[in-house]
């Protein structure tokens, strides 16, 4: 990230959300400037908030939680090294500041360790003491309740994205402790998406829509909720109003798309709406501007594979087994265990059985160099080595590791992975269908449906199974829900449910 964008002055913005801590300064508009960066921060718009707190500084330099705020906003872009600097001089400053800021600054101390040493649990628990330390002072501070819940997480980078159970009651207590502001409300509707019900989730970011309306993740978080909650048009228009808010912002700013790490993310949720819906012309142009954007972390690039899934669900394998190779070419480990995996789907639907299972092996190898546990959240080498098992006719033993890959993938939390599962359970629908193992085109079907019921493609392989079964009446009532919910698909889609 270019230090000129982070420097750049700007004025103060409406409709980022209400968000205020009293800080040290006599300046009104450096304290309006933090307050505009602690909005930011807690919108994961890092960018604005770096540039929030650098405007701050100008105009007070000795504005310690201004430099605590721009440590934050490094963090967020990935630049450990910036942010521990920032973070020495909010320390250099901490005489000047009162002993509420101070508590934050030696929390901050406490939470760099804790990063530096993530897998050390007596880092973790300094860390977490700290924080309650300065709640047992201070009770009335909802950002200290927000930094609680974060605690709870159990990773110093996941910024209220990984909350459970446990972390409900301290966004809840923000909230009450700060009524219009939207920061409880955000993280509140993370956590509901992790634990459930969706009722509240869906609520939650509404609030969070309306409380923040020119914050693009609001959209966003909204547009996941409404996804999930089945009620896809209106899905459709939160991601696109998200689209439209950046692309506003990347004109007026003159700050280029690729720096925004958020805009890849939507574009794909968005295609995986499109894609739902049976539009693929618009969900390949969504799809194909997401992954040509780069990715700044592991995860997100790891992200990019729906783009390739995609292509293979098309029937497309030379241009996957392309985009797996531009994976594979990826500074992340994660993604270019992705790509070994994708490359081997490719390689296998253009017959080139040997060559996938070299990549079948180089994936099963990269995997376990991964933390323990990481089989489980990353099923793709497993995926790949169920599908040869099935080519190569060892129905038996592939269909139990492709049933334990189903279960491994309807268990992986959050939306992206709730959206992208259902994809991923289709593709293995129609495998099974080619190679006629009926059984698992079956169930497959069957938790497809359970797991979006406004899904068509869920009642298309049904339908499906049901023809193979001779059962004509079942067959005939899962095309017309289909040809209900795809009613605005694509015409060869179209044509394909005119032909059953």
């Amino acid at each position: 990230m270019p230090r000129e964008i982070l420097e750049r002055p700007l004025t103060l913005r409406q409709g980022v959300g209400v968000v205020h801590q009293k800080v040290t300064t006599s300046s009104v508009q450096a304290q309006a400037f933090y307050d505009q960066g602690i909005a930011c921060l807690n919108s994961y718009v890092w960018i604005e908030a770096a540039r929030s707190f650098n405007q701050a500084l100008r105009l007070d330099p000795s504005l310690a939680m201004a430099y605590l705020g721009l440590s934050d906003s490094y963090i967020g872009l990935q630049d450990v090294a910036e942010a521990a600097a920032a973070f020495q001089k909010a320390q250099s400053l901490a005489e000047k500041v009162s002993e509420r800021e101070r508590s934050w600054i030696d929390i901050h101390a406490l939470y760099f360790t804790f990063l530096a040493n993530s897998g050390d649990m007596q880092k973790y628990f300094a860390y977490r003491k700290g924080i309650s330390d300065a709640l047992a002072a201070d009770p009335n501070d909802p950002f200290l309740w927000i930094l609680r819940g974060f605690a709870d997480e159990g990773t110093p980078i996941a910024h209220g994205q990984n909350g459970g159970v446990d972390t409900i009651a301290f966004y809840q207590t923000a909230i009450s402790l700060a009524p219009d502001s939207f920061v409880g409300h955000h993280y509140l509707a993370h956590t509901f998406e992790n634990t459930g019900p969706m009722d509240q989730a869906l609520e939650q970011s509404a609030l969070y829509a309306k409380l923040a309306p020119s914050i693009p993740h609001a959209h966003h978080m909204h547009g996941h909720e409404l996804r999930m909650a089945g009620r896809i048009d209106e899905a459709i228009a939160e991601f696109r109003k998200a689209d439209e808010l950046e692309n506003a912002y990347y004109r007026t700013e003159n700050i280029p798309a690729k720096y925004d790490w958020h805009h890849a993310h939507n574009l794909q949720l968005l295609a995986m709406c499109f894609q739902t819906k049976g539009e693929m012309k618009a969900a390949e142009s969504a799809y194909r501007e997401a992954f040509a954007l780069p990715s700044y972390s592991d995860l997100a690039d790891y992200n990019r594979k729906a783009w390739p899934e995609f292509l293979l669900a098309r029937g497309r394998a030379e241009e996957a087994l392309d985009a797996a190779q531009s994976l594979i070419q990826s500074r992340w480990s994660l993604a270019q265990f992705a790509g070994h995996s994708l490359a081997g789907r490719a390689l296998l639907r253009l017959g080139r059985d040997s060559d996938a299972e070299q990549e079948a092996k180089t994936a099963e190898q990269q995997l376990q160099q991964f933390p323990t546990g990481a089989s489980d959240r990353f099923p793709d080498a497993a995926r790949l080595r169920a599908e040869i098992l099935l080519r190569n006719k060892k129905i038996e033993e592939g269909n139990a590791q492709m049933n334990q890959v189903e279960e491994q993938l309807l268990a992986l939390p959050g939306p992206d992975s709730w959206s992208a599962t259902l994809f991923q359970l289709e593709s293995i629908a129609t495998l099974a269908r080619q190679l006629q193992d009926w059984d698992l085109a079956q169930s497959t079907a069957q938790k497809i449906k359970d797991h979006d019921p406004s899904y068509a493609g869920g009642y298309y392989a049904l339908a499906l199974s049901a023809q193979h079964r001779g059962d004509a009446t079942l067959a005939k009532q899962y095309l017309a829900t289909a040809d209900r919910l795809w009613s605005t698909s694509d015409a060869d889609i179209r044509a394909q449910l005119r032909l059953r």
